[in-house]
């Protein structure tokens, strides 16, 4: 069976054609600058250069036909025609507390998730918008919802709830909800395969390190906690968002700034972070180059992040009462051997020992830690495409 994978922003949309007995990536691509002057799609398919292509897309609807006229190409398609593509698995951001797992999308479920959409409303309405042009284009092909949030619904209460009057959780469901799920999912699974170790006996703490980064703590094939909360901009230190701070600080920048809360969220949201701390780039490349060449700002910004995803593991640690394996995973957490050696630095209870050699490979499933290390510690180069394709491909069966 062939499905598309299909991961929709506001103004952007990732695809991958995957075969899913073979778990090959047919061909995969991004439509970027949706309903803004300057459209393109960028289209490879598997073995071949990438295709750049200038289009205007003034909705997903010809975004989603851009991608299906590519896939479809005599020249460079991969397929013949739509009858093809078997089934669409859609990436979904928050399902709330309404989906604990991935589901067809019929009219009801989709019903159900805009009504979620006060939760995630930056990203659940672009997931729709998406899944509507898919059907307008696809009515008879089926299509699935993957939720970032379903893993993580069976974290306790005791983990999940906020110290705030428990009104408002009864009320408007305000609670830790988590993001990344699929790549936690996947890379907790993939640390277990690697160990050769039974997954339901595994304490596992996932780092998805990249500009947007979480933390989360899987005991025995469940998560029990994450770092990001009602929304991703809890947590750990990332790209722009400024992760964990004390409410108190909103309201003493609102009368030293003169700053309404929609100026203080877009402060937390898009100017904080790294590129907040660092005072010049939100890009952790920069900051690896910058690093290396001694300069200050950097340094520093590097110092204050890999902290704070080190106290995260301490947490979780606790959390889970042990840990057997720690993995790294995303852009940063996949390719930067020194962020992985300074928070590795924190960790010395554990008994960890990194082999440098091992650590300073880039991208590939790889245990860094010697043998004589008492806890493991893995870099696994996530795939959350692969797992919405999983993850139809059982809907539909």
């Amino acid at each position: 069976m062939n499905i598309l994978v299909i991961n929709c922003g506001s103004s952007s949309l990732k695809f991958q054609l995957i075969n899913s007995d073979s778990e090959t990536v047919l061909a995969k691509g991004l439509c970027e600058r949706i309903g803004i002057d300057g459209s393109r799609l960028v289209y490879q398919a598997a073995g071949k250069d990438k295709i750049q292509t200038a289009a205007p897309m003034p909705t997903h609807t010809e975004a989603i036909a851009l991608v299906l006229s590519a896939l479809t190409n005599p020249e460079t398609g991969v397929i013949k025609d739509m009858s093809e593509i078997d089934a669409v698995g859609h990436r979904m951001v928050h399902g709330g507390e309404k989906f604990a797992s991935s589901t067809l999308l019929t009219d009801e479920v989709l019903e159900a998730v805009e009504s979620c959409n006060d939760l995630a409303p930056l990203h659940n309405p672009a997931n729709l918008i998406g899944v509507a042009a898919c059907k307008e284009l696809m009515p008879n092909t089926p299509m699935a919802g993957v939720f970032d949030t379903s893993f993580h619904q069976t974290m306790p209460e005791e983990a999940y709830l906020y110290g705030l009057p428990i009104e408002y959780y009864q009320k408007y469901k305000v609670r830790r909800y988590g993001f990344h799920g699929t790549s936690h999912s996947y890379v907790s699974k993939k640390a277990a395969e690697i160990l050769g170790k039974p997954y339901d006996q595994l304490k596992t703490i996932v780092c998805h390190l990249g500009n947007g980064a979480s933390c989360c703590a899987v005991k025995y094939g469940k998560s029990v906690d994450t770092s990001m909360g009602l929304t991703p901009l809890e947590g750990l230190i990332m790209g722009t968002r400024s992760g964990d701070i004390d409410p108190a600080i909103l309201e003493f920048l609102a009368k030293k700034e003169d700053l309404d809360i929609t100026e203080l969220m877009n402060i937390l949201n898009k100017k904080s972070g790294v590129l907040g701390v660092s005072g010049y780039t939100s890009d952790f490349m920069d900051l690896e180059v910058d690093s290396l060449a001694g300069k200050p700002e950097a340094l520093l910004t590097m110092k204050v992040f890999s902290y704070r995803v080190a106290k995260y593991i301490g947490a979780y640690v606790a959390a889970m009462n042990g840990v057997d394996a720690i993995c790294f995973t995303a852009g940063l957490g996949e390719n930067n051997r020194y962020v992985r050696n300074d928070i590795c630095a924190y960790l010395g209870y554990l008994g960890i020992e990194l082999d440098q050699e091992k650590n300073a490979l880039r991208g590939e499933d790889v245990v860094i830690t010697t043998k004589d290390s008492r806890t493991a510690v893995i870099v696994v180069p996530t795939n959350e495409e692969l797992v919405i394709a999983r993850e139809t491909l059982a809907l539909i069966r």
